[in-house]
């Protein structure tokens, strides 16, 4: 049984602030919701607190951007501006990882994701953040690649660039200093 991720008392207290505060100063992400609820919602699901914890210590400032009245869900995205500074220059995958015998990154995208107990922006998600400002006019971000260019060794990126969001592919195993991924978080 693996061991249940909890904040300390100040964590949760910090986090907390933080996330109202964003979302305070960013009502167009979050029209016609309501923080207290949301607050409870976070405050019942310490372990989800956790992983939100995990994407702001890694530059990726979460902010709810979507509620779901029929499911009592919210879905929280990475909303830095540029891709989070504490996940880049990763590989895309696992695979990727092991695949490249010298110059290894860090980690992948992936399997940081993964530790942190949340998901990868598919691009579907990925065009929608967009809706709700300009993400990445600087660096990319890794998003879920089909399995089908997986399999044949690539992996999907996108950015915004003259006021268009373009998706693009690249070698799996590829890491770059201006590259991340951003995370999503059901709770």
């Amino acid at each position: 049984m693996a061991l249940q991720k909890l904040l300390s008392e100040e964590q949760t207290f910090e986090i907390l602030n933080i996330l109202k505060k964003r979302f305070d100063q960013n009502k167009n992400r979050h029209p016609d919701m309501d923080w207290i609820k949301i607050e409870k919602k976070l405050t019942d699901n310490p372990s989800k607190l956790w992983s939100l914890y995990q994407m702001e210590i890694s530059g990726g400032e979460p902010d709810v951007v979507n509620a779901d009245e029929n499911t009592n869900e919210y879905t929280f995205f990475d909303c830095s501006s540029e891709s989070p500074k504490g996940r880049r220059s990763f590989c895309y995958d696992r695979q990727a990882l092991d695949s490249r015998k010298e110059n290894k990154p860090q980690n992948s995208a992936i399997d940081s994701a993964s530790e942190m107990e949340i998901e990868i922006l598919n691009e579907e998600q990925y065009r929608f953040l967009q809706t709700l400002g300009e993400f990445d006019l600087k660096t990319s971000s890794w998003i879920k690649t089909p399995a089908k260019i997986r399999s044949l060794g690539g992996a999907l990126f996108c950015d915004r660039r003259y006021d268009t969001v373009f998706t693009y592919h690249n070698g799996a195993s590829s890491y770059y200093a201006a590259r991340a991924f951003r995370g999503c978080l059901v709770i």
